[in-house]
């Protein structure tokens, strides 16, 4: 059956809406939404993904497993599989988790399920897993984000909720109005803004950049790699080094004091423990006053061009913005307290044309001058168990059970897992240090997948279960400041034997006797309207009138009304503090916290810092390994997702990665363009295709993250990736005691060119199979 030229073929993705056309049960073509200013290519990679060999087409077990349960868990990653029916594998899920329960307690399953598995709302994996496990008992969660969690931590301390704040970020039109500088911190790259947790329906960052720079804003990127605002290639590029932001921002700073460019009143009214802050600054603690001269030789910046980028930042409407992967290194956590501190003593904060961002570009969120409802939601429900790791420490869990570690203020504990429960998204991708994270996967007795593809993680587990894909089920696309809500007709047949995830938690929640607490008598279609439904008073409440559900699912998208007024980040604060305080404990802006300061971590003294001793530690470190590499996001897929379609697979040199390189850096190792290259550090090593540009500082590499991880051996340890993860090279080890955030940009490395013959690259092969 065709539905070429059928209206309303609508579905949403995290990087875009699409109009689908299939043919006889076969995806044929996505088209954009003709609303949708600049369009990722992304959606490209979906037909000829859909039935590939990459997709899982029924159950399967690992061998190992099989025969031997947990005891057979070194076999991990390294086994063949057997494919089994549904009720095997179902009964084999079911009886574990029982077993695990009975034995070990709740606390002993982890069901972190970290990932971007779908913009739809209901059939989001991680959702349905939470709900499954939490009316299963309870689980060990996991807190934070991958993408900032240091940010997600010391803000709270300091300014207010991260999460809150990015969603009160100063739209984009008042800001081209008004502003006359923008300070772009890590830049703002357009690849980033291709995407959005619930769907990315009008990508208008291009549009804005364009505008403001039209209407005579001027934008510095501070940033390593001169691409990391590609979208004004006029743009002054302050070329820094990497995870250096601190000591410029601490520098401009001393200047706005010493020259008396700050704002005493403001400071004295909006802020608490500006006297600590100075004294640090001017070296009362440890005799080092945070001049320019004192950052240059750590940021690579003349002392002259920081301390006129601080009277320029004083002089003009200007806003600083802070893009996430800035805070990705150690003491991440220090970069974005500088970034407060900065534009506290600068006064904009709550003005129309300056102040503060973090993330203007990290996804298509901050700034849209769209209304911030969510849309419909799906009850995940109460988790009985109160165990909750910070989410890049994932590795540290399995391999230290019962030891103690500090996160925050806290002393915890690390919990004994038995069982890992997945169920969107791919660890294998997200996490630092894979060679460590495979020694940590084979700690647990059972891995559980569900997956839609053979990606590394699947390769990895126990048992996995085939889900289906947004095209081959019915939801809703909705996200916060997106504008947009879409009905996601299903317009594909599920692939093969593979479920959604609702059918599979239904089944097992059946078998575990609470499927009707799990699904309340409902079906994955009446779930749809009861969400719907649900959302009317929160929508009410945003100012929008929801038509009815079959309204809704007739002419397959609304699109809400912009927001009545313009909006400002902390525009009430500024106008009355008293009235509309923050949420930090003074209720002011605290360039000095007391909270923070009585946790006793040296590298977080209360007050924004450089720590000189993991300066010192890392310039060791590159005495023998001279390369900075960044790891950035990917512009052909979202994170790992799609690396096997199209897109991805025309941007590979020879079948690897790309890795940009100063063409200085390469001749000194005798490579040239388009080479094949050996990157490597004590963690690992891995292959890339050269790409040699000047957009990039000598001494600094930069790759994308998302290749699927490709060993050349799995039986080896510490196999060479010949397909380019730069996740096997990455350092996993907390940001801070204060964020235990990912540190994936500070690795540092060695390249040379490889001689070898290409290994056949196998990342998007299933596994071998068996039969018994």
């Amino acid at each position: 059956m065709s539905n070429k030229g059928s209206e309303h073929r609508l579905t949403a993705t995290h990087w875009g809406t699409y109009r689908v056309t299939t043919d006889n049960g076969v995806l044929t073509a996505v088209e954009p939404v003709e609303w949708d200013r600049q369009p990722s290519k992304i959606g490209q990679s979906l037909p000829g993904s859909m039935q590939s060999d990459t997709r899982i087409k029924r159950p399967a077990v690992r061998l190992g497993y099989l025969q031997g349960k947990a005891a057979s868990r070194e076999g991990r990653g390294k086994e063949p599989f057997v494919e089994v029916s549904w009720e095997q594998a179902l009964a084999l899920v079911s009886a574990e988790l029982q077993r695990v329960k009975d034995s070990y307690g709740n606390q002993a399953i982890y069901g972190g399920s970290y990932g971007w598995s779908s913009a739809g709302r209901f059939h989001h994996a991680q959702s349905q897993l939470h709900r499954f496990l939490n009316h299963f008992g309870g689980y060990t969660a996991s807190t934070n984000t991958y993408s900032i969690a240091a940010g997600e931590r010391v803000l709270p301390h300091i300014l207010g909720d991260l999460d809150t704040l990015q969603r009160q970020h100063t739209h984009w039109a008042v800001l081209a109005e008004h502003c006359e500088l923008v300070v772009a911190i890590g830049g703002l790259p357009l690849r980033n803004a291709q995407v959005n947790g619930g769907g990315a329906s009008d990508h208008a960052l291009n549009h804005w950049l364009q505008t403001l720079h039209n209407n005579g804003t001027a934008f510095i990127n501070v940033s390593p790699v001169r691409n990391d605002l590609s979208a004004l290639p006029d743009a002054e590029w302050l070329a820094i080094q990497p995870g250096s932001d601190t000591a410029l921002l601490l520098a401009v700073c001393q200047v706005l004091i010493e020259e008396s460019l700050y704002h005493h009143d403001f400071v004295a009214r909006y802020t608490v423990g500006f006297e600590r802050f100075a004294a640090y600054l001017q070296g009362r603690d440890d005799g080092e006053v945070k001049s320019p001269e004192w950052a240059a030789p750590i940021t690579g910046l003349p002392a002259r061009t920081i301390r006129q980028l601080a009277r320029r930042m004083a002089g003009k409407k200007t806003l600083i913005n802070m893009a996430w992967s800035v805070q990705h290194a150690r003491q991440g956590e220090q970069a974005y307290w500088a970034l407060v501190a900065t534009t506290a003593l600068l006064w904009q904060i709550g003005t129309p044309g300056g102040g503060i961002g973090f993330g203007y570009a990290s996804t298509n969120l901050c700034g849209a001058d769209r209304r911030v409802f969510s849309g419909p939601r799906f009850s995940a429900g109460h988790n009985a168990v109160s165990t909750a790791i910070p989410v890049a420490r994932v590795a540290d869990m399995l391999l230290h059970p019962g030891e103690q570690y500090e996160f925050d203020g806290q002393t915890l504990t690390w919990p004994d897992i038995r069982l890992v429960y997945w169920a969107g998204g791919n660890a294998f991708h997200h996490h630092q240090d894979l060679n460590r994270l495979i020694r940590a996967w084979r700690q647990p007795d059972t891995v559980i997948v569900h997956e839609q593809y053979w990606t590394a993680q699947a390769k990895h587990a126990d048992i996995v279960l085939p889900a289906t894909t947004s095209l081959e089920r019915e939801d809703i696309g909705s996200a916060s400041n997106d504008g947009f809500m879409i009905a996601m007709r299903q317009h594909l047949p599920p692939f093969e034997q593979a479920r959604d995830d609702y059918a599979i938690f239904s089944a097992l929640a059946e078998r575990l006797d609470f499927a009707a607490s799990f699904t309340e008598g409902r079906t994955a279609a009446d779930w749809l309207r009861v969400m719907y439904d649900e959302s009317q008073p929160r929508a009410a409440a945003d100012g929008i009138t929801l038509p009815s559900f079959d309204e809704f699912w007739q002419d397959g998208k609304l699109e809400y009304p912009r927001p009545d007024q313009p909006q400002i980040l902390l525009q009430a604060f500024r106008e009355d503090p008293d009235s509309a305080p923050l949420t930090t404990p003074s209720g002011k802006i605290e360039l000095f916290s007391q909270t923070v300061a009585d946790f006793g971590y040296a590298e977080a003294p209360g007050h924004a810092c450089w720590y000189a001793a993991e300066y010192e530690a890392q310039r060791e470190i590159k005495k023998e390994w001279p390369l900075h590499l960044l790891s950035s996001q990917p512009r052909t897929r979202l994170h790992s997702q799609y690396d096997h379609g199209i897109v991805s697979r025309q941007t590979k040199i020879h079948g690897r990665e790309p890795l940009w390189m100063h063409p200085d850096d390469a001749q000194a190792r005798g490579i040239a363009e388009g080479d094949i290259i050996k990157v490597f550090n004590p963690r690992g090593a891995l292959l890339a295709g050269v790409h040699l540009t000047r957009d990039i500082l000598p001494g600094v590499v930069q790759m994308s993250t998302g290749a699927w991880y490709d060993p050349l051996n799995a039986q080896e340890q510490n196999s060479l990736d010949k397909h380019g993860n730069p996740n096997v090279l990455t350092n996993d080890i907390g940001s801070s005691r204060l964020g235990q955030g990912c540190t994936a940009q500070t690795c540092f490395v060695e390249i040379v060119r490889f001689e070898q013959p290409l290994p056949e690259i196998t990342a998007w092969s299933p596994p071998i199979f068996i039969s018994l």
